[in-house]
């Protein structure tokens, strides 16, 4: 099929699908577009996008790509009751972006090959200021052909897009960045409590920081949500634990110790425990510098 007359399907428009979403309309792509919550996909018919009224109405599209946020809910919108593949009608490809285990992707992977539809895991990197920028970082797994096939797509959403192998290697690799993003995210949090502590302006601290050979985009990017403490949510604390949960399952799974991921894992815990569930990840800097007596207890 040529890629510039193919019918796309979208299922999921929360904050990371609807930027998404809308990189492909603004690449000019046909795009049909479905969520649980309709007035979530409100934006995107108004950039051009035209309106499903059931899921199962996504398989008129040649390609649909997915994006929720656990793993019940990719196997719910794929091949549960009223699923996508419940249809009469069905896509050739479906292109799933979530971040699931490998054991839910085989799943679902294996429901479309019964129903003759192929199958690409496509996780990305980047929450949606990055995706809107064209930022954002995708790692495929599935048949090279598959790729192939959905390449020109992921590259008009991403800024790279990587085959990572065969099977459901890309899911691996995606919880693996997550669990780093944790773990870096973690120790900057420390690093910089610590320096207020001695008396050191946090704004001075990231600044210095960020001219140093230790500095990375992500962190100027967040700096200044950083210091003004600012958690309005492009990652939640729950989901970042859904990931380390995952993550940390496959390295039980595969026998690799992890040590820094495990303590990291019961801090975000102690993060959700303490009110800081539905705020940024970033709001671990709250946690922690409360325990080191930075911030009041109670302090908003």
């Amino acid at each position: 099929m040529n890629p510039k007359t193919e019918h796309l399907g979208w299922l999921g428009t929360g904050r990371m699908g609807a930027a998404m979403a809308g990189r492909l309309i603004e690449a000019g792509a046909r795009l049909t577009v479905w969520n649980r919550t309709a007035a979530k996909i409100e934006p995107l018919v108004a950039k051009g996008a035209a309106a499903a009224e059931s899921i199962t109405d996504l398989g008129d599209c040649d390609i649909v790509f997915v994006m929720v946020s656990t793993p019940q809910d990719l196997v719910k919108v794929v091949s549960g009751e009223n699923g996508l593949l419940s249809g009469d009608n069905k896509p050739s490809l479906i292109v799933d972006c979530s971040t699931v285990s490998e054991e839910t992707s085989a799943e679902v992977r294996a429901s479309a090959a019964a129903a003759g539809v192929a199958f690409l895991a496509a996780p990305v990197s980047g929450n949606p200021h990055v995706v809107a920028e064209g930022g954002a970082c995708i790692v495929a797994s599935g048949p090279y052909e598959t790729f192939q096939r959905a390449k020109p797509y992921l590259e008009q959403i991403a800024k790279v897009a990587v085959h990572a192998g065969e099977g459901e290697q890309s899911r691996l690799v995606k919880l693996c960045h997550n669990l780093y993003l944790g773990m870096m995210v973690e120790a900057l949090v420390e690093v910089t409590s610590l320096a207020e502590k001695g008396g050191t302006d946090r704004a001075a601290f990231l600044e210095f920081l960020n001219g140093t050979v230790l500095a990375s985009d992500w962190v100027r990017k967040r700096t200044d949500d950083l210091v003004k403490r600012d958690w309005k949510p492009t990652f939640t604390t729950e989901l970042l634990r859904k990931d380390f949960d995952l993550g940390l399952g496959a390295a039980r799974a595969l026998e690799v110790p992890m040590p820094v991921g495990s303590a990291v894992y019961q801090l975000i815990q102690s993060a959700i425990g303490t009110g800081l569930r539905h705020e940024d990840f970033l709001s671990l800097y709250d946690q922690q510098a409360r325990a080191a007596a930075v911030l009041p207890e109670g302090n908003a």
